[in-house]
């Protein structure tokens, strides 16, 4: 969606009528109430009165009426001054991790409740003006194609000192564009008659634009706050509390989840499989039998793809973060499975559902022109649908499927199932034969897929998983196997590395009766090595950080520039090698570490994570990651052929 940009007309006129403090309010002999700080309370009111329980802030001087709002609203009960809501506060020094703290907040807040994943609540960001505003903007890409409602609050300077080379100032007011959902440039209060009514107003057009209780499409807001001196508070009192301006935006009724839509216990949309026109006529063509489906189920798809496959005894092609990768309908090796003409080859229908990404197969099979792809997109203006490709686009699972009654070919499920069996013994087999074990001077190296393996059987279901972008994810949407999934979390708007383990940790402070853990990369934990930085007065969060350890970007490596050809410039601009010692970084966080060099170490310190946030670090194979891949793809096709011969 296309930024709302707006304006808030200001009253020169008013700059010559500062507003004192009510009698009421102000004690004798009390200096005036400063504008900047009056507004700043008002707001920090507002959007705690229309749900805001979190608010991240980076420090900052032109921010200062804003930090300390929130440093008041943060105090205990018995030290809060009068008219201060009760907010949590969390501070960190830079910007961008503050802003991925926040998306971690805001993404955990949806599974906290105990009726599975609802919608997520705005999470605030505070910070001062200049390159401050520019460092969010990451985590704001990322928020805007998650559908994650933050709201950013950035202080500038007045109007009048733009454009004149004042320090730390620049045109911030419009620096996200497309990628927010309103942006409001708000001038700097003046103390004029009905200034905290508006105010409330825009807080209230902003907490809805980010909830997207108007549009169905939540994403990151940003006010724009421009202050004047004096920025610091004095002895006022805090404005009385007031509804005047505020105002609760009714959320428009959402189409059902996925999982509970199985139900039939809500409001039947038009089936595309009875509609009329071109689809009509091509399930017609198919009428004398079921057309082979399959699931697909991408970020976010939510438990009801997996109910959606058992109903109608499809196979489940589920990535790690969709919610969905358990249950016997899940094919966990199904990229490996996709070429074979017996199983990717007959499909003739995709349902999908959340936001695929990880892989080529797929990709190529949503692209195919004889397939039809349903693309279930609850919410937003647009769906995934990247090969453009998509026969229908709908707001929920159509009614007939819902119920079961569309079924699969006789054996479909069971070519599958048996196909997937045999390419686990494969991988198994491959895992678990010591000379897989690569040495080196400090010791043997596991594979990538033996760590992922490990990740994934010591995750118990009620357990968090955050991963990281490039392999790790990969590797575990390859041998994943659970009955009982984690909740498995990733930034896949943009699938970028930025601020991960700043994520991981506002899900673990979300989520604080849950083991959670992080697995990532080495490129990954050391672009965001920042988000360890953790000040003596922030809440420690329970984080288990596994780290794996291969000296390089090891995803290059089964890529066209991983192959020998390029190994000139591969290792240099591609692999980019650190030799990073991250015991010694850990070490100057204060943050435990743990090196392990093999599986046997691994599992006590999986098993064992204990308080607070902590490191382990998993020395792992890259030299031989991409002809262990060619290998297992020729042995898994060689398998399933014998596997999938007696059903032929």
């Amino acid at each position: 969606m296309m930024a709302g940009v707006t304006s808030v007309p200001e009253d020169p006129s008013a700059r010559r009528r500062p507003r004192r403090a009510p009698a009421s309010l102000a004690p004798v002999g009390a200096a005036p109430a400063s504008p900047a700080v009056t507004a700043a309370r008002v707001l920090v009111q507002a959007l705690a009165a229309l749900g805001v329980r979190d608010v991240v802030l980076a420090p900052g001087s032109r921010s200062a009426p804003l930090a300390y709002a929130v440093a008041d609203a943060a105090r205990p009960d018995d030290e809060r001054p009068a008219g201060a809501p009760a907010l949590r506060l969390h501070v960190r020094v830079d910007e961008r991790d503050a802003a991925f703290l926040a998306l971690g907040l805001a993404k955990a807040s949806a599974h906290a409740g105990q009726r599975g994943p609802g919608p997520a609540r705005p999470v605030a960001v505070v910070t001062t003006s200049g390159t401050a505003v520019a460092n969010l903007h990451p985590a704001v890409l990322e928020a805007h194609h998650a559908g994650l409602p933050l709201v950013l609050l950035t202080a500038d300077r007045p109007h009048e000192l733009r454009g004149t080379g004042a320090n730390q100032t620049t045109e911030q007011a419009h620096l996200f564009t497309s990628s927010v959902r309103l942006a409001v440039d708000v001038p700097a209060p003046t103390g004029r008659a009905g200034e905290d009514r508006d105010l409330r107003r825009v807080v209230s057009r902003a907490v809805a634009a980010a909830t997207g209780a108007r549009s169905g499409d939540p994403g990151p807001v940003h006010l724009d706050l421009a202050f004047r001196d004096p920025l610091v508070p004095g002895d006022e009192p805090w404005p009385a509390s007031s509804d005047a301006g505020l105002t609760h935006v009714a959320a428009r009724a959402q189409p059902s989840e996925h999982a509970s839509a199985l139900t039939g216990a809500h409001p039947v949309v038009v089936d595309p499989v009875d509609a009329g026109g071109e689809y009509r006529a091509a399930a017609s063509r198919r009428a004398r039998g079921a057309v082979p489906t399959v699931v697909v189920a991408g970020d976010g798809a939510g438990p009801g793809a997996a109910r959606l496959a058992e109903a109608n005894g499809w196979p489940l092609l589920a990535e790690p973060s969709s919610g969905a990768r358990q249950g016997p309908n899940a094919v966990g090796a199904y990229r490996l499975l996709l070429a074979d003409d017996r199983l990717g080859g007959r499909v003739g229908r995709v349902v999908v559902l959340g936001r695929p990404t990880l892989s080529r197969p797929v990709q190529a099979l949503l692209a195919r022109p004889d397939v039809d792809v349903l693309v279930v997109a609850p919410r937003g203006t647009d769906w995934p649908d990247a090969a453009r490709n998509a026969s229908q686009v709908l707001l929920e699972v159509p009614w007939r499927m819902r119920q079961g009654r569309v079924g699969a070919p006789a054996g479909w499920l069971d070519a599958w199932r048996t196909a997937d069996a045999a390419a686990q013994d494969v991988l198994a087999g491959v895992l678990d034969t010591p000379e897989d074990a690569r040495r080196s001077r400090s010791g043997p190296r596991v594979s990538g897929w033996a760590l992922a393996r490990a990740v994934a059987r010591a995750s118990a279901p009620d357990d968090v998983l955050v991963v990281g972008s490039s392999s790790p994810v990969r590797d575990l949407d390859l041998v994943a196997r659970w009955d009982l999934a984690p909740l498995v979390l990733a930034n896949r708007g943009l699938a970028g590395i930025d601020g991960t383990i700043a994520t991981a940790t506002g899900v673990a402070l979300a989520l604080p009766t849950r083991r959670v853990r992080a697995y990532l990369g080495d490129l990954t934990f050391l672009h965001d090595v920042g988000g360890l930085l953790r000040g003596p007065g922030e809440p420690a969060a329970d984080l288990q950080i596994v780290v794996a350890n291969d000296d390089g970007g090891s995803v290059f490596t089964t890529l066209e520039p991983g192959a020998p050809e390029h190994t000139d410039v591969f290792e240099r601009v591609f692999a980019t090698p650190h030799g990073v010692d991250v015991a010694a970084l850990c070490a100057a966080y204060g943050v435990r570490h743990t090196r392990v060099v093999d599986t046997d170490g691994l599992l006590p310190a999986l098993a064992a994570p204990g308080t607070g946030t902590s490191v382990v670090e998993v020395r792992v194979d890259r030299a031989h990651r991409r002809s262990l891949t060619e290998r297992v793809e020729v042995e898994v096709a060689a398998a399933v052929d014998k596997a999938l011969s007696p059903l032929s």
